[in-house]
């Protein structure tokens, strides 16, 4: 298992996203320990309006997103045989180095899984302007695809080249979606799949970087077909073998 972070989501091109640190009111924090399977509702049974833009509903969003990716690897590696170790955190946080993996900072404006400390973060402010901006659908992709490299992590998994590394998180994504979708743990509502869309268009490298530098996510294309494979087809188009 590497020591150092992994940024595993590029950061949003500002003619996409333009951050307003400080403009935004104080989002608190989810839940800093592991969440427990099933204690916060799925979006389908909540009685609360889907879409809307508010921080409550952007930190309800998040709790679902990581108490229901929890739930599906959990199942997953139950149908195999193989205990599971739920993410040891998920913590938000609002400028550069405020938190550190290892020894490193963790960048501003971004999203990371940190094997050093098994935990998640993400730049809150951020995180809320991308889910005002793309979609609170965006919010369950980002953190299905931090909590995936934590599966990676768990299984061992690891590539010769960062890109393969990052676009199997996305397929993995995916499948967490879709089989949650097919399962009814959670349902799409009207526009969701484009918002997942106009997430994937948001992370894609940008053009020109070369596919092989450590810090490469893939293209908008690469990112789009991998979610989507994981999404349609569930692990098996995922390669965890």
């Amino acid at each position: 298992m590497p020591a150092c972070p992994r940024w595993t989501i590029a950061l949003i091109a500002a003619v996409v996203l333009t951050l307003g640190c400080g403009a935004l009111p104080e989002p608190a924090t989810p839940d800093g320990g592991a969440p427990q399977s099933g204690a916060v509702p799925t979006a389908t049974t909540t009685g609360e309006p889907d879409g809307t833009t508010t921080v409550d509903e952007f930190k309800r969003d998040a709790r679902i997103a990581v108490t229901e990716a929890e739930a599906y690897w959990s199942g997953v590696f139950k149908a195999s045989g193989v205990a599971f170790t739920a993410v040891g955190a998920v913590t938000a946080y609002r400028d550069s180095g405020d938190l550190v993996c290892g020894r490193e900072p963790i960048p501003a404006d971004n999203a990371v899984y940190c094997p050093a400390g098994d935990f998640i973060a993400y730049d809150v402010d951020w995180a809320v302007v991308a889910f005002r901006r793309i979609g609170d659908a965006f919010v369950y992709y980002l953190l299905g695809h931090e909590y995936a490299h934590a599966v990676q992590a768990r299984l061992g998994i690891e590539h010769r080249y960062g890109i393969d590394h990052e676009l199997q998180a996305d397929c993995m994504a995916g499948a967490y979606l879709g089989d949650s979708v097919r399962s009814r743990r959670l349902r799409l509502a009207d526009g969701d799949l484009e918002e997942f869309r106009r997430g994937l268009l948001a992370v894609g490298d940008p053009e020109g970087q070369p596919w092989f530098a450590p810090e490469s996510h893939g293209t908008v294309a690469q990112r789009t077909d991998a979610f989507f494979a994981g999404y349609e087809k569930s692990l098996d188009a995922c390669d965890l073998s």
